[in-house]
C-alpha cells in the first residue's frame, strides 16, 4: 500500500513539473521543436478540455494552472482513499 501511495505521489508531481516544462517551452521554443512536441503530446490531450470550457484572458491562458490544481486534486483524493481502506 506504501508502495501505491508513493507511485500515485510521484506521478502527480511529474506530471505537475511536465506542465510547467510545457509553459516554458511555449515560449521559448518553436512549435515543430521535437522536445516541445514530445512535451505536447503528453500534456495537450489534457489541456485542451479545459481550454473549450475556460474562456482564455487576453494573451493568458490560466488552463495549466487548472491542470495543475485538478491533478493535485486527483492526487491527494486518491491517496486518501487508499489510507481510509488501511
Amino acid at each position: 500500500m506504501v508502495f501505491l501511495i508513493s507511485l500515485i505521489q510521484f506521478l502527480v508531481r511529474a506530471f505537475s513539473i511536465l506542465i510547467i516544462v510545457h509553459v516554458f517551452l511555449s515560449y521559448f521554443l518553436s512549435p515543430y521543436h521535437p522536445i516541445r512536441e514530445a512535451v505536447d503530446r503528453i500534456v495537450r490531450p489534457f489541456l485542451d478540455p479545459i481550454r473549450k470550457i475556460m474562456p482564455r484572458l487576453g494573451p493568458i491562458d490560466f488552463s495549466p494552472l487548472v491542470l495543475i490544481i485538478l491533478v493535485q486534486l486527483l492526487g491527494t483524493i486518491l491517496v486518501n482513499l487508499l489510507l481510509a481502506t488501511i
